[in-house]
């Protein structure tokens, strides 16, 4: 077995979290997937799409959906929900 293979699910994932941090605001399901996607020619499509399909379920302490198909590190939640609209 190729050393590389075994770590593929963890180098998606890892790839999500940057990107995650990159846009604090989040991304949707397609924009996740299509930015992974594109960081890495060899990562099957598949593979990809059952990695974001499983982060909130693999990482409920880092990542939420705020609405369906809109993936956001936990982090930023306070920030934006504590932030007082501007009067």
């Amino acid at each position: 077995m190729n050393p590389k293979s075994s770590k593929v699910t963890h180098r998606i994932n890892a790839k999500a979290f940057e990107l995650l941090e990159q846009y604090p605001k989040g991304l949707s399901w397609s924009e996740l997937l299509s930015k992974i996607e594109a960081s890495d020619h060899n990562f099957h499509p598949k593979t990809v799409n059952g990695c974001v399909w499983k982060l909130v379920q693999k990482f409920p302490d880092k990542i939420y959906k705020p609405s369906k198909g809109l993936f956001r590190l936990l982090k930023y939640k306070s920030a934006e929900e504590d932030t007082p609209l501007k009067k």
